[in-house]
């Protein structure tokens, strides 16, 4: 089998619902996983391009929360609506999504500076 060129992390993150950060998975993201499933198969990316779950990415202020490897493009707010575009822009064609990226200053535990070595 070969390699998957992209994985597609999903938070699938559960908090109880008075934890003040909140959840991914209280914010609808196995609706988000289960578009990502459905339309990276059926745009033609199944063994190419791997949608997961993902414990917490430690980005609640930020959730839904995804993330695209080996790009380390991260996105906040995601709805299932914005999976067709990120698929298109960001899968099909290579750019991010711009309006749904979370800006590396914002990323917890990553300095700009330092990315790829621990914080």
């Amino acid at each position: 089998m070969a390699k998957f060129l992209r994985h597609v992390f999903v938070c699938t993150n559960a908090r109880s619902a008075d934890d003040p950060r909140g959840s991914c998975t209280a914010r609808g993201s196995e609706k988000v996983l289960a578009a990502f499933k459905e339309q990276l198969v059926a745009a033609g990316y199944k063994r190419i391009v791997r949608p997961n779950k993902a414990g917490c990415l430690d980005q609640c202020a930020h959730g839904v929360c995804v993330v695209v490897y080996p790009d380390a493009v991260w996105y906040g707010g995601v709805t299932p609506a914005d999976v067709p575009e990120i698929i298109e822009r960001h899968i099909v064609h290579g750019a991010p999504v711009q309006r749904l990226l979370i800006p590396d200053d914002e990323l917890t535990g990553l300095d700009p500076a330092r990315r790829g070595t621990p914080a």
